[in-house]
């Protein structure tokens, strides 16, 4: 199946996001909800274009990757996840993360992986979680 990667980005008055292996596949709004909304409407409009417009991951199957910065990720889920919690996830410094969150400071490449690695390995445990 073909994996469709998009990119959400937060601006400093809303979000964005767009298709970074697809053409034509871009979408916005307040929330990360009306973002994934706005794409998810927009693949249906590229869809109806005439079959030689229409970018060949869009044909058949696909699945859609929601790819974050850290600022939006932190920002969609600060409701579940307190940065005291991700900051014990990570072990990072949790005065660093809210930085982060703010836009204040971007994390480099490694930081950001540091974070997606400890998100993954929750995740992991979670999925092995029976009640």
């Amino acid at each position: 199946m073909k994996k469709i990667r998009v990119i959400i980005e937060r601006s400093k008055d809303f979000f964005w996001a767009y298709g970074d292996n697809v053409d034509k596949i871009n979408g916005g709004g307040e929330t990360i909800d009306q973002v994934k909304q706005s794409i998810l409407e927009c693949i249906e409009i590229v869809k109806s274009f005439d079959d030689k417009n229409i970018p060949t991951a869009l044909k058949g199957d696909y699945e859609i990757v929601w790819k974050f910065d850290v600022e939006s990720l932190l920002e969609y889920y600060k409701g579940i996840f307190s940065q005291t919690g991700i900051a014990r996830l990570t072990g990072m410094n949790e005065k660093q993360l809210n930085h982060y969150a703010s836009g204040l400071k971007k994390p480099r490449a490694a930081q950001a992986k540091r974070i997606e690695a400890a998100l993954h390995r929750l995740g992991s445990e979670l999925l092995a979680v029976e009640l």
